[in-house]
C-alpha cells in the first residue's frame, strides 16, 4: 500500500499543478479582459506626437437633383412651401430662388425635402446637389412659380433671410458661428433659431437689416436640420432652413457614460468564478484519494493483525 501510495503521490502533484496552470491562464486572460475594458482611450494630439491631415481629392458629382414638389406654374398666397424631389444620397442639397440660396437639407435615402421662402412675384427653383468638399453637381430641371404677397403691395417691401453658408460645422463642445443676412420689412425684428438638437430656441432681436450672427454649442456629433424664422414689425415672416454639423463620428452604441461624463467601469467576473469549480474539484479529488488510500491502509493492517 505504501509503495502504491508513492506512486500515485507524483501522479497527484502533477493533475494539481495542471489545473492550478489552467486557473492561472484563466485569471491572467481575465485580467487581459478587464484592462481592456476600464483602460480609456489614448487621447490625442499627445505631448511629442505630429498630426497629419489631408484631403483626399475626388471627381465633383456627376449626377444631380430633380425637383418633383412644387411643379411649374404653380401660385403660391403663403410661405413657407415644400420642395421636395430626388437626389443622390449622402450629397447636401441647396435650393436657389432666382440664383439666391433660400434653403438647405441632406439627401437621405435618395430624397430630400424642405421649407423655403420665396420672392414676390416669380421665382425660378433650382436644386444644386454638393459633396463633402463642397463640388457641385449638375444643376436639378428648373421650376418657375409665383407668390402673390398681399402685404407687399400695402407695405412695398418684404422680409428675407439667407446666409452664405448652406452647410456648416464645429466640433462638439466648441461655439458654431453663422452669419445670417436680414432684408427687407419694417425693423424692428424678432428672430428664433432652432437648432435641431432639441434645445430651447434662441431669441434674437434686432431693430434694422444687415448681416448678424448666430451662434451656438452642439453636445454629440451628427447632423442637426436648422430652422432660422423671423418676424417684423408689420406681422411679415421670412423662413431659412440649413444644415449644422457636430464633427465627429457618430455612433449609435457608443460606451455608456455617466452624468459627469466619465467612462463607466464594467468589472469582468466570469474569470474568477470560473476558476473556483476548478479549484475546488482539485482539491475534493485529492481529499478523496487521501481518504481511500488510508481506508485500505487501516484493512490492511486489520488483515495483517488477525492473522
Amino acid at each position: 500500500m505504501s509503495g502504491r501510495r508513492q506512486h500515485f503521490l507524483p501522479l497527484l502533484n502533477q493533475v494539481m499543478r495542471v489545473c492550478i496552470l489552467i486557473v492561472g491562464i484563466v485569471c491572467v486572460f481575465g485580467s487581459s479582459q478587464l484592462a481592456h475594458a476600464t483602460t480609456p482611450p489614448a487621447q490625442n494630439p499627445q505631448n511629442g506626437s505630429i498630426g497629419l491631415e489631408g484631403t483626399k481629392q475626388s471627381p465633383p458629382p456627376t449626377k444631380g437633383a430633380t425637383i418633383l414638389v412644387p411643379s411649374t406654374g404653380q401660385t403660391f398666397t403663403t410661405t413657407p412651401i415644400t420642395v421636395s424631389g430626388t437626389c443622390p444620397t449622402g450629397l447636401l442639397v441647396k435650393i436657389y430662388s432666382n440664383n439666391v440660396f433660400i434653403g438647405a437639407t441632406d439627401c437621405v435615402n435618395g430624397t430630400f425635402s424642405l421649407l423655403v421662402d420665396l420672392f414676390q412675384g416669380r421665382n425660378d427653383l433650382v436644386a444644386r446637389v454638393f459633396d463633402a468638399l463642397d463640388q457641385a453637381g449638375p444643376d436639378s430641371n428648373i421650376v418657375t412659380v409665383n407668390f402673390n404677397d398681399a402685404a407687399f403691395a400695402q407695405f412695398g417691401t418684404r422680409m428675407f433671410l439667407t446666409s452664405e453658408y448652406a452647410r456648416r460645422g464645429a466640433n462638439p463642445g466648441d461655439l458654431l458661428t453663422w452669419p445670417i443676412i436680414l432684408s427687407g420689412g419694417t425693423g424692428p425684428y424678432a428672430i428664433s433659431v432652432d437648432w435641431g438638437d432639441n434645445k430651447p430656441e434662441d431669441l434674437i432681436s434686432r431693430s434694422d437689416v444687415g448681416t448678424f450672427n448666430i451662434t451656438h454649442v452642439y453636445d454629440q456629433a451628427g447632423i442637426y436640420h436648422i430652422v432660422v424664422k423671423g418676424v417684423d414689425k408689420n406681422g411679415e415672416s421670412a423662413y431659412l432652413q440649413l444644415v449644422g454639423v457636430a464633427n465627429g463620428t457618430i455612433q449609435s452604441n457608443a460606451t455608456p457614460t455617466s452624468s459627469t461624463g466619465k467612462t463607466v467601469v464594467h468589472v469582468v467576473w466570469w474569470p474568477v468564478a470560473a476558476s473556483v469549480p476548478l479549484i475546488l474539484a482539485t482539491f475534493w479529488l485529492g481529499q478523496k484519494f487521501e481518504l481511500a488510500s488510508l481506508r485500505r491502509h487501516l484493512e490492511r493492517s486489520s488483515e495483517e493483525a488477525e492473522k
